[in-house]
């Protein structure tokens, strides 16, 4: 997420592109919240939120009006080492209180939670109170069937009602959620079944995608025969199929809830998990990250509330699935704020390229949110589509799961926001619940560029060294504790210290390349261990990609590093084109933005980029093939087949 750059590696200074208007600062979240703590700036909140974090939580916890059973004796503690920190000790809830159960006793329970809209055009409404009784009557059928505090319950389901309802309903009684991706293969859902021995999973006969109907039970069934300690399998009819008689788990949700019943809800302990989410990497085992009642939950909404100023009458849509991390994210920022939440379960651009902005302006939604490889797509669509609909109910865009190029962002900017609305460039991980770097709408944009880091995040650029970079590229690292960052990862400890904790002592590295500009601005170039070495010269991939993408041709790249007799690392690029165009007028191009020295020494047409589930551009598996080495696990890729379009080089 750089600006374009010249020979020195540096990044051009772009010029900030939007400005807030008055009524964006004055009416912020950021704004209130400073003026209400009688602070100067956001840079004042932001140092405080570091100095002294208990303030900091307490006074969220204060204006989000979170509720305890029973309170805390200790904020943080930190006492078995900086990676075990713990928060709200001795203090006990159950996230259903704060999300469901709060709203409704507020008097808000006939305000919709959430507004869900199939691919047909069907469209369900549920209020607080709706959600709340079937809520209540699935979760007495899971106590039914013997599921219990802390067994762990897989959700496999496209983004349908039964997601929130089935999330809520093992919260309720204590049960750990896996969030699965509906478009994972039999492999993946089996390795997320496994590892933490998942007690149930509840799944649906298939789904829709541009009008054709998807099996998922078929999937949800090959991962469960490979998988012993599922004793319950609960099937949504949503496409109404007829499935064959199968054995004694396998049961249609209908006869499992509890019609009119409830159940007691469940207190846990502030840190007790609610969540298990598997991250998406394509090396090695998935890694299982753990995360509480309170954890993923406030990290998301104290994200929602100063970044995409979220407020109660808010309607907010953003285009993903419940199995990644944005997934429970917009499901608990939301709920613990009180708004509506749009879900939509389909193609994004079916029947009509449009259909998200239909979706926008049928749905009033006012915070929309998608990853920037869905802007890339529609900008190869007729411009005169996208301007059939009023999407004067917008006033905050989101992004987030992969880099932008600034052709891309100002599209969004000018044909999705009317130039009017700010985009919220947001980047963290599973690991971190939610965002390290975020913008706000208070302050001027520039295209593919962060503000920087969120309240309650200590970030710094650090070397290998672990000193500060001063102005080069170096490595995002998180210098103290905060909270949302993963408990640890499921019953393996020593990878979590490996993957984190190791590199320097007591900070976590993020193992994202960062890099600041002159005015404060923050950029993500890529992975650090996708950062190219040439003849000497340190940059990031999307420096590389960034530079290509200007040329009219390029719809999107990918940059590896490759061993050079004299270089000692060269670069060869995979670029997705449109029309003819030669790699020599591409290279020449390169050599304009980069300088000849960084030119790389290839540059190969592939049809797409192998991407994971959620739209990250697997560069070290299109390494792996060029340099004719062992892939390992590319279950989790939802293009695996555009893996075969590299031709090895001998090694």
């Amino acid at each position: 997420m750089s600006a374009e750059i010249t020979v020195n590696t540096k990044p051009q200074q772009h010029a900030f592109e939007w400005f807030p208007s008055d009524e964006h600062i004055q009416n912020a979240n950021l704004t209130r919240f400073i003026e209400k703590h009688q602070l100067r700036d956001p840079d004042e909140l932001y140092e405080r939120s570091l100095q002294d974090p208990t303030w900091f939580y307490e006074a969220i916890l204060s204006e989000f009006d979170f509720r305890w059973n029973t309170p805390y004796e200790q904020v943080i503690d930190n006492s078995k080492g900086i990676a075990w920190t713990s928060w709200f000790n001795q203090a006990r809830t159950n996230i259903v209180e704060n999300t469901i159960e709060k709203h409704i006793a507020d008097g808000n329970g006939h305000k919709e939670a959430f507004v869900i809209e199939e691919e047909s055009g069907r469209t369900t409404s549920i209020t607080y109170l709706d959600l709340n009784q079937k809520v209540n009557e699935l979760a007495a059928g899971l106590v039914q069937l013997g599921i219990q505090k802390g067994d762990r319950v897989a959700v496999y389901l496209p983004l349908i009602a039964e997601v929130p309802i089935s999330f809520y309903a093992c919260a309720k009684i204590g049960a750990i959620v896996i969030p699965i991706f509906s478009g994972y293969g039999e492999e993946a859902v089996a390795v997320r079944l496994q590892d933490p021995e998942a007690k149930a999973i509840i799944t649906a006969d298939g789904f829709y995608r541009r009008g054709k109907v998807i099996d998922l039970l078929s999937v949800a069934e090959e991962a469960v025969s490979k998988s012993p300690s599922v004793e319950h399998v609960l099937v949504v009819n949503h496409v109404h199929s007829t499935p064959p008689v199968r054995s004694g788990r396998y049961k249609n949700v209908e006869d499992v809830i509890q019609p009119g019943r409830s159940t007691e809800t469940v207190l846990v302990e502030a840190n007790d998990p609610l969540l298990l989410i598997y991250t998406s990497g394509t090396t090695g085992k998935p890694k299982g990250t753990l995360h509480s009642h309170t954890s993923y939950a406030l990290k998301s909404a104290i994200d929602m509330y100063f970044c995409f100023d979220v407020k109660k009458e808010d309607r907010l849509f953003w285009v993903t699935d419940f199995g990644w991390m944005m997934g429970p994210w917009i499901l608990l920022g939301s709920g613990i704020h009180g708004i509506t939440l749009v879900l939509y379960e389909g193609s994004p651009d079916y029947p009509e390229a449009n259909r998200l902005l239909s979706l926008i302006e049928k749905h009033q939604v006012s915070i929309f949110g998608l990853a920037p490889t869905v802007i890339r797509s529609l900008m190869t669509k007729d411009l005169q589509t996208f301007k059939k609909n009023d999407l004067s109910s917008l006033r905050i865009l989101g992004s987030t799961g992969e880099a932008w190029n600034p052709e891309a962002w100002q599209w969004y900017l000018e044909h999705i926001g009317e130039n009017r609305c700010p985009i919220i460039n947001y980047s963290g991980g599973t690991e971190i619940s939610g965002g390290i770097l975020g913008c706000y709408p208070t302050k001027p944009l520039k295209p593919c560029g962060f503000h920087g880091p969120i309240p309650g995040i200590k970030a710094a650029i650090l070397n290998e060294e672990g000193s500060d970079t001063e102005g080069e590229i170096g490595e995002l690292a998180l210098q103290q504790p905060f909270l949302g960052m993963t408990h640890s990862f499921w019953e393996d400890d020593e990878r979590y210290l490996r993957s984190y904790w190791s590199k320097w002592d007591e900070v976590w590295a993020h193992g994202d390349l960062v890099k600041r500009d002159e005015d404060g601005i923050w950029y993500i170039l890529g992975r650090a261990d996708d950062r190219l070495n040439i003849a000497g010269k340190r940059l990031g991939p999307s420096e590389i990609e960034i530079a290509l993408s200007s040329h009219e041709k390029v719809i999107e790249s990918a940059a590896i590093g490759v061993p050079h007799k004299i270089k000692g690392e060269a670069a060869v690029v995979f670029a997705v084109l449109q029309g003819d165009v030669s790699e020599a007028e591409l290279g020449e191009h390169l050599s304009r933005k980069l300088g000849k020295a960084l030119k790389p020494d290839r540059i190969i047409r592939i049809s797409a980029l192998p991407k994971t589930q959620s739209g990250k551009i697997a560069r070290r598996l299109l390494k792996s093939r060029y340099l004719g080495k062992p892939l390992g696990d590319i279950s989790t890729l939802q293009n695996p087949e555009t893996l075969e379009e590299v031709t090895p080089i001998l090694n």
